[in-house]
């Protein structure tokens, strides 16, 4: 077992020199900071200010729009003070209006401040996401507004720029709003028309960006809101009164009959709690997968080399392939802890990052860090993580092993990994499927096939599976493992001196009844 131990320490040390290695360490925290920070940061920095011309021909639309566009910066900036407010070095005239918790009465400093709230010291509002400018010059705001679309187009594609504030900008969007809209509202046939494409019916959104749709959707929403209250109106009903009606919703409580009595609520956790294992069960089939590759290139590579002559020279076929089971295995958990340790110190800084009265008043995505968080304290999601790639990488590599001793060249070994492959695209297909239904039967039957077990029992593990399962199929999957090593053991020692063709599978099967 020592010089066993001495392969796998070589193992690990030659691939723990590698640049490859290391690059991978960093890379998963890395994307995963990214991919959290990036958006946020895009959002508030990246997106620019979208300038836009509007041509009211009612003259009855044009200052709802305005005021929401303005409501809508005045949210922006709201949200934006709060965030400053929960630095550590508030300023004075501010840091007296932030509660314990680090929220900020906003209402407070609003009323004491006014009209100029938004005057902190090294605080800057955010830049407006839209801005109404005006008409350009030689473009006729009265009139047809089919003609004012046609003088818009050189603007509109870009081939002209208009200068704001002394700077030439691109015209994102034209907002065109009909005489007869109220009228066209009301009208079966407008909507009729407008689908037929015969002519442009209603208010008309010119814009060569089509991804994104944020002023279209405010402005329809606006406008809509005001045909609606202006159609109240007419038909003699009170706008106010159909608003609370509009608001009325039936309550209702989505309640778990095998949680504690007092408890039974679902939350936003409890959803968490239910999908959260889908993402380990991928993270446990790319780390089976790489890592099996990485073992199998190994061995192909000192086949091809020679290298393996002299090593066994020295040492057993046995006590070789247990070295690079258990070295390549050592170089997966130093990856999969790195990473983890990265997920879970992660979402802690994240959970840290906001209060828990901060996380119930704002909902949503706010409550996501706190949960995770919650989860990962008080289920075995982390250790049966541990447990089942442990398992399912011996399971793996035995094959890759047993495969790798047999071929000469990676080509060769590629056509017989194919096989392997198929076997393992299984979990991905039921990947989003196993939660829906994890005690299902289709669930239950993946879990007895020791192929499957460790992906499928890691997708129920929060699900509360019953105790015969996870203890009947833990027993199956170190039997079957077991079982492989030992197989891969015979093919290893009968092959890895082997040249030329690869055996057949008649070949293989004498191999392990004799050896």
């Amino acid at each position: 077992m020592k010089i066993a131990l001495l392969i796998a320490w070589r193992e690990y040390a030659e691939n723990a020199r590698t640049k490859g290695f290391w690059f991978s360490l960093f890379l998963f925290p890395a994307i995963l900071v990214l991919s959290i920070q990036v958006p946020i940061l895009l959002e508030k920095k990246g997106t620019p200010t979208r300038h836009f011309v509007l041509v009211d021909a009612s003259g009855s639309f044009e200052p709802l729009i305005v005021q929401a566009i303005a409501d809508q910066d005045t949210r922006r900036a709201d949200e934006a003070l709060r965030e400053f407010a929960r630095g550590k070095n508030v300023p004075e005239p501010l840091s007296r209006f932030v509660k314990t918790n680090r929220e900020l009465d906003l209402a407070g400093w609003k009323k004491d401040a006014g009209a100029a709230y938004l005057q902190v010291p090294g605080f800057k509002p955010p830049n407006p996401k839209f801005k109404r400018i005006p008409l350009p010059s030689g473009v006729p705001a009265k009139g047809s507004l089919d003609t004012v679309a046609q003088d818009l187009r050189p603007w509109l594609r870009d081939d002209r720029k208009l200068p704001v504030d002394g700077v030439d900008r691109e015209l994102f969007a034209a907002v065109l709003v009909p005489d007869d809209l109220e009228q066209l509202a009301r009208s079966s046939a407008a909507s009729a028309e407008s689908v037929a494409g015969s002519k442009p019916a209603g208010i008309q959104y010119w814009s060569g960006n089509l991804a994104d749709t944020a002023l279209l959707d405010l402005v329809e929403s606006t406008i809509n809101a005001e045909l609606r209250r202006r159609e109240y109106v007419a038909r003699g009903l009170d706008p106010a009164a159909i608003r609370t009606i509009e608001k009325s919703r039936a309550p209702v409580t989505s309640l778990n009959p095998k949680k504690a009595s007092g408890t039974e609520q679902v939350g936003m956790s409890d959803r968490i709690r239910q999908w959260l294992p889908s993402l380990f069960v991928y993270l446990l089939w790319v780390a089976i997968f790489a890592i099996s590759q990485m073992l199998l290139t190994s061995v192909i590579e000192e086949k091809s080399n020679r290298i393996i002559e002299v090593l066994l020279s020295s040492v057993t076929p046995g006590e070789l392939m247990i070295g690079k089971l258990l070295g390549i295995a050592a170089v997966g958990l130093t990856m999969l802890s790195a990473w983890i340790f990265a997920f879970v110190g992660i979402v802690l800084w994240k959970a840290a990052g906001i209060s828990p009265a901060e996380a119930a008043s704002a909902g949503g995505m706010a409550q996501v860090p706190g949960d995770l968080a919650g989860i990962i304290r008080t289920t075995w999601l982390i250790p049966a993580f541990a447990l089942y790639f442990l398992l399912g990488y011996l399971q793996y590599a035995g094959l890759i092993l047993a495969l790798g001793s047999t071929c000469n060249t990676l080509k060769e070994a590629q056509n017989f990994m194919g096989v392997i492959v198929l076997f393992l695209m299984v979990p991905l297909f039921t990947l989003t499927y196993i939660p829906r239904d994890p005690n299902g039967p289709l669930a239950t039957l993946l879990s007895w096939i020791p192929l499957y077990t460790p992906f499928v029992m890691m997708n129920r593990v929060t699900a509360d599976p019953p105790l015969r399962d996870v203890i009947g199929t833990l027993v199956l999957l170190i039997a079957f493992t077991s079982l492989v090593l030992w197989g891969s053991g015979r093919i290893f020692r009968a092959g890895i001196l082997r040249t030329g063709q690869p055996p057949r599978l008649l070949e293989l099967l004498k191999w392990l009844r004799n050896r």
